[in-house]
């Protein structure tokens, strides 16, 4: 499965802008995939919002994948989902969507990444790699000794590093091992610099 370097995932509580309105300006910023995440709307407003998004991206050969929700990814015909310890389990979820739909999965250590390779996921993101402002009730930080590890247990599986990643140490963390940087804090915290800032990150 091919994942950019760059990973970026939506918020409209730090942006204060829709779903769609960020996916716009990742994809003017170079964006290949983007995470949509929605922790707070009712579900029929996430949709329509998400919808709208993914009418975006499918113009612009961008591939979708919702957060959490497989309810709504495969309503919307997205990309695939991304989903937590405590959400769908992967294999239901890959009942549901089929073989050809991107799962990730979260893992927050090296025994759930162990567990993890075992599942029939496209890729597992690892994290939070550093501090995180994003989560209300964040796991402990895993830091770049255990991302280093966690490579070298899963080999080339596609791993995805998350969690505090900044335009200061996201070369670090791809260094350390992560296929693959998911950005949110860092990236989308000035709204109308996220196409520059989107830009720049591609660019380094």
């Amino acid at each position: 499965m091919f994942l950019p370097e760059i990973y970026p995932i939506t918020d409209t509580r730090i942006t204060n802008l829709s779903h769609a309105e960020q996916v716009k300006r990742l994809i003017n910023g170079g964006a290949e995939t983007i995470q949509l995440r929605e922790k707070y709307a009712a579900p029929k407003d996430f949709f329509a919002d998400a919808q709208e998004a993914l009418k975006i991206a499918r113009k612009n050969n961008v591939k979708i994948i919702i957060n959490d929700r497989v309810d709504i990814a495969i309503a919307l015909g997205a990309d695939g989902v991304h989903l937590g310890q405590d959400d769908l389990p992967p294999e239901q979820a890959r009942k549901i969507l089929g073989e050809k739909a991107i799962i990730g999965f979260s893992t927050h250590n090296l025994k759930q990444v162990i567990e993890g390779i075992k599942l029939p996921v496209d890729y597992l993101a690892i994290g939070p790699i550093f501090a995180t402002k994003t989560k209300e009730n964040p796991e402990n930080i895993v830091g770049i000794e255990t991302l280093k590890k966690v490579r070298e247990g899963i080999g080339s599986f596609p791993l995805v590093a998350i969690g505090g990643i900044t335009s200061e140490n996201f070369r670090e963390v791809l260094a350390a091992g992560a296929g693959s940087v998911a950005l949110i804090n860092d990236l989308l915290s000035e709204a109308n610099k996220i196409t520059q800032k989107m830009i720049k990150f591609s660019a380094k």
